[in-house]
């Protein structure tokens, strides 16, 4: 039985962690050691470690029996992390969304023999690995996604709960977005160009700018336009900028601030909520429309971010354990959606999970 080792326990790393243990033998690691504990209680099988990802030495020691390594930790724990598991020649699946540039990991891949596919997430994720699919059968001339998780009972003033770390929340509101606009690449404050639309389902919410291209700015430049925005209830990003200018999030503050949001923002184990992910690709040969809608599932108590998100990595850990993708090197999913056998793979494998991706 292949061995996973699984660094990160938070909500989206046990849905994956229980998930995976349908079929392997998971090792599951955190700092935490009540989700460690919690998260065992739901699954005997699961053999669980309490590390500390920032030492070195100790992560390295712990993944040396890995048959692949799966790493879910808040962004600002991800590129370290993701460069130690690399050097211990171990292939990865990354869903930290680290602020840093990963792709320049790709030479240290290659010397290592490591596939690391990274951002393998519902968002990005999803639309990185269907603009892939796309870019090798048409030309491509405009791209763009929007996507939110959000609960369904919202509660004023911020009307949102975070389904993973809020440290990363608060990076996408305060990292400035980048998007390509006819050729070039411009860059705006998060928050910005507020559009409130309709989703089916749904009904009113707003979309702003953040910083959710990525790799895309890199690999896709050849795309003139392409643009990612977030979804949230109307009101919650002039409340957030509100908070900007107040020096809620600068240095002296920051600490005080996250650990308010912690709780305000804490997301219980059977609160409803749903993900909601639109993707548009516009060419002179057509246009092609997805939409995701998933809810959070009552039974396991997974969150429906947990689900988009964990599933996705979960699907691309057995694209590599099944030899659907080879090649040696850093790679984000467009690369990886080139490949139609790995797309073929996704879709049914979340839409076995019930998490329905629709071409409208």
């Amino acid at each position: 039985m292949k061995k996973i080792f699984q660094v990160g326990a938070g909500l989206v790393g046990k849905t994956m962690a229980l998930e995976l243990s349908k079929e392997y033998q998971v090792h599951l690691g955190d700092s935490n050691l009540d989700l460690l504990e919690s998260i065992k209680e739901q699954n005997e099988s699961i053999h669980i470690n309490k590390i500390d990802v920032q030492d070195k030495d100790s992560l390295s020691l712990w993944i040396s029996d890995a048959d692949i390594v799966l790493l879910a930790v808040p962004g600002f724990l991800g590129y370290e992390a993701l460069q130690t598991i690399i050097e211990c020649g171990k292939d990865v699946v990354d869903i930290s969304f680290s602020p840093e540039n990963i792709l320049q990991l790709d030479d240290l891949a290659k010397e290592k023999g490591v596939t690391a596919i990274v951002d393998a997430g519902v968002a990005p994720g999803i639309p990185n690995f269907l603009l892939g699919y796309w870019n090798n059968k048409i030309k491509i001339h405009s791209f763009d996604y929007s996507v939110g998780g959000l609960p369904k009972n919202p509660i004023p003033p911020f009307n949102y709960k975070a389904p993973f770390s809020p440290i990363d929340v608060i990076e996408e509101y305060t990292r400035p977005a980048r998007m390509m606009i006819d050729s070039k690449i411009i860059t705006k404050p998060a928050l910005t160009d507020i559009k409130v639309i309709e989703i089916d389902r749904v009904g009113k919410l707003e979309a702003f700018n953040t910083d959710g291209l990525r790799s895309l700015i890199k690999t896709m430049k050849h795309i003139p336009n392409m643009k990612e925005k977030t979804l949230r209830y109307p009101g919650h990003a002039e409340l957030i900028k509100s908070m900007i200018n107040k020096g809620l999030f600068d240095n002296n503050n920051f600490e005080s601030t996250i650990n308010k949001l912690f709780e305000e923002w804490r997301l219980e184990d059977d609160e409803p909520e749903f993900t909601v992910l639109n993707i548009n690709i516009f060419s002179e040969e057509k246009n092609i429309h997805y939409h995701l809608y998933d809810e959070n599932d009552i039974n396991s108590k997974s969150s429906s971010m947990a689900r988009t998100t964990g599933f996705t990595a979960t699907a691309t850990i057995n694209m590599l354990l099944n030899n659907l993708w080879e090649k040696k090197g850093v790679y984000p999913p467009e690369f990886v959606g080139e490949n139609d056998k790995c797309i073929e793979f996704l879709i049914s494998y979340l839409s076995s999970r019930n998490v329905k991706i629709t071409r409208i």
